[in-house]
């Protein structure tokens, strides 16, 4: 009975190994600055476009509301079997796993701001973990955290959003993952699911409980974990919109970013990558994110909307990115080809002169004169 109870205690910690990011999003060519754009020379401006309306003072119902609390609230709290010591070596293997499989851009000025866009946000969150940042040379418009404080942002997902206000609204979502748990929750549910399901794996060992470590194996790899849940994201959503006001962000670039994805995706129908679509930034979520703003985030003269920081960042990673695609399509470059394709070349061709007896030959009908 031990050995099966270990059994299920590993089989559930495999299964915290499928879990992504929801911002996972379509890919789109990089927008060209708009001219019309407020100038980005200054590090704060007065956003143009009609924000959503927000109350002069707010009276916070309980803490997990009053953003001036921030730091020193209960976020988190619930049934979890993993101590913040376990959830860190926890997600620094699972890092391990996504840094042998990916690409990471190593431009220490890309790097060093986008570490420090992010750190900005975790000082101003309920954070209970260092995070390490790091950027992934992907063209999908994506990012995730993984437990522990391990966060990884797309270069796509750089290119695509058109204010540093953007970037980081998607950035304080998966934060919000890590401070509030979410990843290791997960996993301790997993761990009672697998335990109330012991019998069936003794009777039943190709059941489902098999089909889920063979699953957890492969999720190792970044880009195919599972989705959070419904309840998750929300509150994802709940806590960014404060941790990025809190930081002095326009919490209204978030709404914009995921209308601006809803709208490419109702325009070009497919553009979502199949990891966002099962859990989209859907109406209702966006609905409840501006209410949450219009009720519980005190109106600002100012907010930073974006920086001539981010603009030049952005063109020095479209750039590199552009160089990478140069490198990658080399016409001397090495190719791989496949056994059949090299047996299919040692064929001669039709039309061609093989050089072998197998050459058409002219031949006398015996009936011609």
């Amino acid at each position: 009975m031990v050995t099966v109870l270990q059994k299920a205690s590993g089989l559930a910690l495999l299964s915290v190994l499928g879990f992504c990011s929801t911002v996972a999003m379509a890919q789109s060519p990089p927008p060209t600055q708009d001219p019309s754009k407020p100038s980005a020379t200054q590090p704060t401006q007065t956003r143009q476009d009609a924000p959503i309306a927000q109350p002069d003072t707010v009276n916070p119902k309980n803490s997990k509301e009053d953003v001036e609390a921030i730091g020193n609230r209960g976020v988190g709290k619930g049934v979890n079997f993993y101590s913040l010591e376990k959830e860190i070596a926890l997600g620094k293997q699972l890092a391990q796993e996504v840094e042998k499989s990916s690409k990471l851009i190593d431009d220490p000025v890309v790097t060093e701001y986008v570490n420090r866009v992010g750190q900005n946000l975790v000082r101003n969150s309920d954070a209970r973990v260092p995070f390490t940042i790091k950027v992934i040379d992907s063209d999908e418009v994506n990012a995730f955290a993984l437990p522990g404080g391990f966060f990884y942002v797309n270069s796509g997902l750089i290119l695509r959003a058109q204010e540093e206000s953007e970037l980081a609204g998607v950035m304080a979502h998966e934060i919000s993952h890590v401070t509030a748990r979410h990843g290791t929750k997960q996993a301790t549910k997993g761990e009672l699911m697998q335990l109330a399901s012991i019998p069936a794996m003794i009777f039943i060992p190709y059941s489902l409980a098999g089909y889920a470590l063979y699953q957890g194996i492969n999720l190792a790899i970044p880009l195919t974990f599972l989705k959070f849940s419904r309840d998750a994201e929300r509150e994802a959503d709940y806590l960014g919109l404060q941790y990025m006001y809190k930081a002095g962000y326009d919490p209204n670039s978030y709404i914009t970013f995921f209308e601006r994805i809803q709208a490419d995706e109702k325009r070009r129908a497919g553009t979502v990558s199949k990891v966002f679509s099962t859990h989209p930034p859907t109406p209702d979520r966006i609905e409840a994110a501006q209410k949450e703003i219009a009720r519980i985030l005190p109106a600002r003269q100012e907010y930073i909307v974006t920086t001539s920081e981010f603009d030049n960042v952005k063109a020095r990673l479209r750039n590199i990115m552009f160089a990478r695609k140069v490198q990658d399509n080399a016409p001397n470059k090495p190719t791989l080809r496949t056994k059949t394709e090299q047996s299919d070349k040692s064929k001669p061709q039709p039309g061609t002169d093989s050089g072998g007896d197998d050459r058409p030959t002219l031949k006398r009908r015996p009936d011609s004169p």
